[in-house]
């Protein structure tokens, strides 16, 4: 059975007053969500500054709106990991939800690009809750690599079974900002070496903002 937090149960609670079909119908719900308008700079300016100095909730609620887009297209990108689309879906929305609240339209960054980040940091939190290994990624460096490994070997042309050589390990260290030797003890375990029944405690496990553990630009 797949864990849930309490803020995700809670605040997606509130989609169903946005008149969009359940998540569970997930064709229909895609489906409506493509067809939402998406506002251009100015509304969106106009929208969140309505929002944080009246608390408008009618501003919150066409942000989340034109926004949803974004959370199924992003939850896509981590179908690779074995939980259902609804359920990725459903934390980064929780995400989105958290974005819009903290949203500032004076800071000059669109909405979009302000958003990725609690979209990916809600729906990363919920797949590490739901991967049964060995403190699989109990620190900022190894949740970095978790979930940009993968797409670093591509970039090398190798198979997520195949072995990094001395030379292509230092170059992912540098990439992402980490030592080498998390680099190799995390490709031996997604390339499913080390197994596991239960996961591991977790020294680091405070909550991080998303930046801290997400990859930067680029990399």
């Amino acid at each position: 059975m797949l864990m849930a937090t309490s803020n995700a149960l809670s605040l997606t609670s509130n989609m169903a007053s946005f008149s969009l079909p359940a998540i569970g119908n997930l064709e229909a719900y895609i489906s409506a969500v493509n067809r939402l308008p998406l506002l251009n700079p100015e509304r969106e300016t106009e929208l969140g500054r309505k929002l944080r100095d009246q608390g408008d909730l009618d501003a919150a609620r066409e942000l989340i709106l034109s926004h949803l887009r974004l959370v199924v297209s992003t939850a896509r990108q981590y179908l690779g990991y074995g939980l259902p689309h609804a359920d990725l879906i459903q934390e980064g929305n929780v995400g989105l939800m958290k974005a819009v609240k903290r949203f500032d339209p004076e800071r000059g960054v669109r909405l979009v690009s302000f958003a990725l980040h609690w979209i990916k940091a809600e729906i990363h939190e919920f797949i590490l809750r739901n991967w049964r290994m060995v403190k699989v990624a109990t620190t900022k460096a190894q949740r970095k690599l978790f979930f940009n490994l993968r797409s670093q070997k591509q970039g090398l042309e190798k198979s997520a079974s195949a072995q990094l050589t001395t030379a292509e390990v230092h170059s992912i260290a540098q990439r992402l900002n980490v030592r080498e030797a998390d680099v190799l003890e995390m490709d031996m375990r997604l390339s499913g070496q080390e197994l596991a029944l239960e996961p591991g405690g977790s020294e680091d496990d405070e909550s991080f903002a998303p930046i801290a553990y997400l990859a930067a630009p680029g990399a």
